[in-house]
């Protein structure tokens, strides 16, 4: 028996078959990875309006040739506990190249034109500095 035909007989039993490839229940929330990206400004710290602190900060992506380079601005959160991660996070400054993982979300709303507006926010996962910026005096 060939090769591909050893395979063709192999492959429903591996379609019936269903693994779970996760402890966690299943959530429907869209995933972002960000590389390479560069902080627009330092993050800061903000409230809630129900008390609790939110770090957010926003990232710019550079896509195309340098004669016709589009940026893209992508907002993001995290809630980081008082600390030394906290702390390290908001000390980045503006230039800092980061990945970042986290989850997706869109929403709509009204501006104070009356139109209708979307936004994305990107819930931090999973931050790592790739190059840290100099500080601007």
């Amino acid at each position: 028996m060939s090769f591909l035909a050893r395979r063709l007989t192999t492959t429903p039993r591996l379609l019936g078959a269903s693994r779970a490839f996760s402890a966690s229940a299943r959530r429907d929330i869209a995933k972002i990875t960000l590389r390479r990206q560069t902080f627009a400004a330092t993050p800061e710290i903000k409230a809630t309006s129900t008390g609790k602190e939110v770090i957010q900060y926003s990232v710019a992506s550079n896509d195309g040739p340098a004669d016709n380079r589009r940026t893209s601005w992508f907002r993001v959160a995290t809630f980081a506990e008082e600390g030394p991660r906290r702390d390290y996070l908001t000390s980045l400054p503006k230039g800092s190249t980061v990945f970042v993982e986290g989850d997706a979300v869109m929403s709509t709303y009204t501006d104070a034109e009356g139109k209708m507006r979307s936004s994305l926010r990107i819930y931090q996962r999973n931050l790592e500095v790739l190059r840290r910026g100099t500080p601007s005096e």
